[in-house]
């Protein structure tokens, strides 16, 4: 039995040997079950650092399939990325305990929490307390659709800051700036070094990022983990595996971690 909070110690651990961490979101919803084996191992070959599972739709029954098809392929941190109280599986290493801060919807504070908690306990999944921020990227994306939570303007990095500093101030472990999957644009680089440089615990960057100059560069201006989506749903991007990985890692050698 995994010791308390295993999860995020280990993923803690990462980033201080590793510096900044590449890890891949999959979308239950946009993967092939008999191709994600092969796809895990490739990338973790590849030097991806962990995995994300989950969405904010769930329009197909194959989570829980999902998650087991990525756990028999890595030894790599398998997290589960909730769209809500339906993605809780004890066959992850553990979730990411979402909360809006960056909007006033309270079902998505606390509401949501509260009907998670019992089964969160029950099946003895570890929660990492997280400081969710959408980030305005010309566009609605679904989870500020489907959230009803209106974005930090991409010209406010400051507004970001002072939420990431209040998550931290709550006890929250890591803060996730979030531009939107499949984002026009990504999380500024501004914003990013803005929010790392104020709180010091773990920042997660993701949305809208498809190059490995991209990846660099969320990595020089501080960014903890990188989380790529979108771009590796396409076969044909995975052969840049490895230069998204390098990307992250050589980047950061030389900047502090926040961990």
């Amino acid at each position: 039995m995994p010791g308390k909070d295993a999860l995020y110690q280990r993923i803690k651990t990462d980033i201080q040997r590793q510096g900044t961490l590449l890890y891949i979101l999959v979308d239950p919803d946009k993967v092939s079950l008999a191709e994600l084996p092969g796809f895990t191992a490739e990338a973790s070959e590849a030097g991806v650092d962990g995995f994300l599972v989950g969405g904010s739709l769930s329009l197909r029954a194959q989570f829980e399939e999902t998650l087991q098809s990525i756990k028999v392929a890595t030894d790599n941190p398998v997290v589960i990325f909730p769209g809500g109280i339906h993605h809780l599986s004890p066959n992850a290493d553990g979730l990411l305990l979402l909360s809006i801060i960056s909007g006033r919807n309270p079902d998505h504070l606390i509401g949501q929490h509260v009907l998670a908690a019992p089964l969160i306990k029950e099946l003895d999944i570890e929660p990492i307390s997280t400081g969710y921020v959408l980030v305005e990227s010309n566009g609605v994306s679904t989870t500020e659709f489907l959230s009803n939570s209106k974005p930090i303007p991409r010209s406010k990095p400051e507004i970001a800051a002072a939420h990431a500093m209040a998550a931290e101030m709550l006890g929250m472990k890591f803060v996730y700036l979030e531009a939107g999957s499949g984002a026009p644009q990504t999380v500024p680089d501004e914003m990013v070094k803005m929010v790392s440089t104020l709180t010091d615990v773990p920042l997660i960057v993701g949305g809208g990022i498809r190059t490995p100059e991209e990846v660099a560069q969320k990595a020089q201006h501080g960014a903890d983990i990188v989380v790529i989506g979108n771009h590796f749903e396409n076969p044909e991007n995975r052969e840049q595996l490895r230069t998204f990985a390098d990307a992250a890692h050589t980047a950061s050698a030389n900047v502090p971690s926040s961990v």
